[in-house]
């Protein structure tokens, strides 16, 4: 690998995104005004050409979550006019809450363009949000532009205008023109995968196997060197795995320090990634992830997500692979190139399984329908642990399982890295999708040579308890589990957006006997704060001891006093067997350095 020169100053803008600059020939065009950040308002001017009819306008019920967010809440003061030459404003109709009618005039003057003018507040940070404020914008195209829907398919070109001085422009779309502000895409849907930071932030590029990466930071007290260390490992161990890049540029956007309090996590996209984080350390892990979406879930897709819909949601039951699965990805590929010792790998797994086995819900709710309940997530009771488990915890246990069981099966002939490269070739550079579980499951048979019918109705479409022991044997490994005594409120106090809340009263309990109810928001505990001091007051409180409640039920509030109980915490860990087998330790080994025999 060589890397490309350092760039500092103006660093990225000026200078990559002029490579292969074109005359825009777009057939719908946004001008998007961000001259007043201070008052976090998005001006936008969408010009659509010879429509000749009325045209329908909307703006997507959701973007980047598995949430109907509704950001057409956030739109202000809508008009449209006619472009010929006398300007003049237009009749617009709302449909629905998320949707417009522009009404073409009955006898127009001639046949010109139809412009959009409308306000789109925006001021959160983080990846799945944008922002604008004094310090920059950071912007998700589809939650700001609206689109023709019968027309999605048509060239877009997005322009800037009213960039404050000394603000960069950064995003994956093509430049349109020799300016810096102004960028194309094939379709609204490309348009709304590329997101774009303007700014003042700092960065780096470097080449590796074929692709250009570039990287853009927004933060404080982070260490060049070692984040481009850990980039330059993983894209390096993630392009061998998948046999090179499907793209010929990448676009990782960091924001490192404050913005994680509220925004962390990371979103991916076909040709970049946007993370928040507190730390180098941890924008890297959440780099690992995202990265690998590159090629599991943005090319190596279900069905059931093609085409995109805007309007509503959409369901799929295998986000436990799109997702989880990546997960699992994520953790190999931290640990198979140097940035995670074994151990660190052994321990994220263990705690991986306790998060799991910590949730009643694992017992009734399958990973598969845990995929298809992911829009409920916004749901503060959904996420409970008697009512759901994650697709993220336990499709990275499935696949880190899956793995073993193939690498068992195969006498570590072949592996689960097997199964994404034949999904790649199969599905991805086809331009195909795959049918849900099955068509896992079918690549699984194919590489492997044997019938998953059982491990796939059991643990992935079942609810069947995971038997950790068998699998992890054939690798060498055991897994642990230590038990240690601790106070039991008999409920989950859980932190929600109204406060501390009770969930998952157990039917008997000291606390159910005393009157305590699920979804009961807990004022106090022992006169001290519900909100700050829950961990303090458990803390200092042993088996037997009361425990004073004032607790809050619709508009009344009310104190309830009990004797709390004990339970038996449970601790895993996973350890390598002292004395494996030949074939154990071969296993063992290329699930830690991701090799076959």
């Amino acid at each position: 690998m060589s890397a490309a020169p350092r760039l500092g100053g103006a660093l990225l803008a000026l200078v990559s995104l002029l490579v292969g600059a074109r005359t825009a020939q777009a057939n719908v065009t946004y001008i998007l005004h961000i001259e007043h950040p201070d008052q976090h308002l998005f001006r936008v001017q969408m010009i659509v050409p010879m429509p000749e009819q009325d045209i329908v306008v909307a703006l997507p019920a959701w973007n980047a979550l598995y949430q109907i967010r509704d950001f057409s809440y956030r739109v202000h003061d809508i008009h449209a006019f006619l472009i010929a030459r006398n300007r003049r404003e237009i009749a617009v109709r709302k449909l629905d809450k998320q949707t417009w009618q522009v009404v073409w005039p009955s006898a127009p003057q001639e046949n010109g363009q139809i412009e959009i003018d409308y306000g789109v507040e925006w001021n959160e940070p983080g990846p799945f949000n944008s922002q604008l404020n004094e310090h920059h914008a950071f912007i998700n195209f589809a939650q700001i532009l609206m689109y023709v829907p019968s027309r999605r398919n048509e060239e877009a070109l997005i322009r800037f205008d009213g960039v404050p001085a000394g603000w960069q422009i950064l995003t994956e779309l093509m430049p349109a023109t020799e300016s810096h502000d102004s960028f194309i895409a094939a379709s609204y849907d490309a348009l709304v995968d590329a997101p774009a930071e303007v700014g003042r932030f700092d960065g780096f590029a470097f080449d590796n196997q074929g692709a250009h990466f570039r990287v853009a930071v927004d933060g404080k007290d982070w260490k060049r060197d070692r984040l481009e260390d850990c980039l330059r490992r993983l894209t390096t161990y993630e392009l061998q795995l998948m046999g090179g890049p499907p793209f010929q540029e990448y676009t990782f956007f960091f924001h490192i320090g404050g913005y994680a309090e509220v925004g962390g996590g990371g979103m991916e996209h076909s040709g970049s990634t946007a993370i928040a984080a507190t730390s180098v350390e941890r924008a890297a892990a959440i780099a690992a992830h995202e990265f690998f979406h590159a090629w599991n879930v943005k090319r190596v897709r279900p069905q059931a997500l093609e085409p995109v819909d805007y309007t509503k949601e959409q369901y799929t039951r295998a986000l436990w692979f799109a997702e989880g699965v990546t997960s699992a990805y994520a953790a190999y590929a931290l640990e198979r190139s140097g940035l995670w010792s074994k151990d660190q790998f052994y321990h994220d797994l263990a705690s991986q399984i306790g998060d799991l086995e910590a949730r009643p819900a694992r017992k009734t709710q399958s990973v598969e329908e845990s995929s298809l309940d992911a829009w409920l997530e916004k749901y503060d009771s959904y996420n409970t642990p008697d009512r759901s488990i994650s697709y993220y915890n336990k499709g990275q246990i499935i696949g880190v399982m899956l793995d073993l069981s193939i690498r068992e099966t195969t006498g570590n002939h072949k592996s689960l890295d097997d199964v994404l490269r034949r999904m790649n070739v199969e599905y991805a550079q086809q331009g195909r999708f795959y049918n849900e579980s099955e068509g896992i499951r079918s690549v699984v048979e194919e590489v492997s040579g044997t019938s998953f019918e059982a491990f796939f109705g059991r643990y992935v479409a079942g609810t069947d308890q995971i038997p950790y022991s068998n699998f992890l044997s054939s690798a060498g490994l055991e897994l642990k589990v230590d038990t240690t005594k601790t106070v039991d409120l008999g409920f989950s106090p859980v932190q929600a957006a109204k406060g501390v809340i009770v969930s998952g009263v157990q039917p008997g309990s000291a606390a159910d006997v005393a009157g305590v109810r699920d979804a009961d928001v807990i004022v106090s505990m022992n006169g001290k704060s519900g909100a700050r001091d829950t961990a303090e007051v458990l803390r200092g409180l042993s088996a037997g001891e009361t425990i004073e409640l004032r607790i809050r039920r619709d508009t009344n509030e009310m104190e309830i006093s009990f004797a709390v109980g004990s339970r038996e915490d449970r601790h895993y860990s996973v350890a390598e067997i002292s004395h494996p087998s030949e074939r154990q330790y071969r296993i063992r080994e290329g699930l830690l350095h991701g090799t076959t025999d």
